[in-house]
């Protein structure tokens, strides 16, 4: 399996290679060149791991052994708080909820980012080599790459959170982790400061060269994958033909983690976003605009986000993949702060 960027289509990149980098130089999303396809009939009655690894299994290719990611897998779930690790709950005769919040910090991004952290703990390892990871979190997703990350070898965690702007919870639970590789740092500003920060960083060549940068966001592939497995097994736990899921939604990651498994053939019929006041999904599906507004403080922050970084990726399919027009779009709207997606472009989203 190889990769692309959104902002360079010409690229190929092997799975750990953008694992370590998170973002491309120029700026863009890794992408897979195509899409593996799954046979939905070869993954029942099988347990959350073996259909993990069913889903995960094309896109690391030949980096791991399957023995190896399989052990990746399961340590990661191990003390998850219930026997499907990921339960679906009929409330109806056709509406369900699928409970993710089993794992150690009671947020979904546990699913993801436990593996993430034993994943790169296995490769640091056999590589011999030292990381810094650089995270940017309006609340659930520092706090569950620190528990996933804390007292790892040769690992260090640097996580930006906006200034009181966070879940009191969700800010104890980052900042009260005493090991040595955890440091959490609070950011006057909004989630959208942070994530910028962490961005440029990640541009920054000379930055580069005198370290070895990685993103634990779900800019990075590897969270994009480990949440699609989820959909496949909720999907697994019902006895219909279709799939339609609703997803609240701030940075468009968790959503197009469902977009990923239907390209890969779970029939899904639609994919719906819920959002709170912090609404630019909204508004760009339902109107083109792509504009950042300012960012407004809610009950719900980790869905306080004005850019969805994630949405490059939705972009990069609907402009056919073709990354001159992602970088045309993308530099229009960081300089202007807005940009306005066409009337036959907002016919596909």
């Amino acid at each position: 399996m190889h990769y692309l960027s959104t902002r360079n289509d010409k690229l190929r990149e092997t799975f750990t290679n953008i694992l370590f980098q998170g973002l491309s130089r120029e700026g863009g999303l890794f992408l897979p060149v195509e899409w593996p396809n799954i046979d939905i009939n070869t993954l029942r009655d099988k347990s959350y791991e073996e259909v993990a690894l069913h889903i995960m299994r094309p896109f690391v290719g030949g980096d791991l052994k399957d023995d190896n990611l399989y052990e990746i897998i399961s340590s990661s779930y191990d003390d998850f708080r219930h026997p499907k690790i990921a339960p679906l709950v009929n409330v109806d005769s056709n509406k369900y909820i699928l409970e993710l919040f089993y794992g150690p910090t009671f947020s979904f991004k546990d699913y993801a980012l436990q593996f993430l952290g034993n994943l790169f703990e296995h490769l640091v390892r056999t590589s011999k080599k030292q990381i810094t990871v650089l995270g940017a979190t309006s609340g659930d997703t520092g706090s569950a790459a620190i528990e996933a990350f804390k007292g790892k070898k040769d690992i260090k965690v640097f996580i930006l959170h906006p200034y009181n702007k966070v879940s009191d919870i969700q800010r104890r639970q980052m900042t009260t982790v005493t090991d040595s590789n955890i440091f959490n740092i609070a950011v006057e500003g909004t989630f959208d400061d942070c994530q910028k920060t962490v961005k440029d960083l990640f541009v920054d060549q000379e930055i580069q060269k005198k370290t070895s940068l990685t993103a634990i966001n779900s800019i990075n592939w590897s969270r994009i994958m480990a949440q699609a497995v989820y959909y496949f097994w909720s999907y697994l736990q019902t006895e219909k033909d279709k799939i339609s899921f609703i997803v609240p939604s701030g940075n468009f990651g968790n959503i197009f983690s469902a977009r990923v498994a239907k390209h890969m053939g779970l029939p899904i019929d639609r994919l719906h976003i819920s959002t709170n006041q912090n609404d630019i999904l909204h508004r760009i599906i339902s109107q083109g605009q792509m504009t950042m507004n300012k960012v407004e403080h809610t009950f719900s922050p980790s869905m306080d986000i004005q850019v969805a970084s994630n949405f490059e990726r939705q972009l990069f399919e609907i402009f056919n993949n073709n990354s001159n027009s992602i970088v045309d779009v993308m530099r229009e709207f960081q300089n202007n702060k807005s940009y306005t997606l066409s009337n036959s472009i907002i016919s596909v989203l």
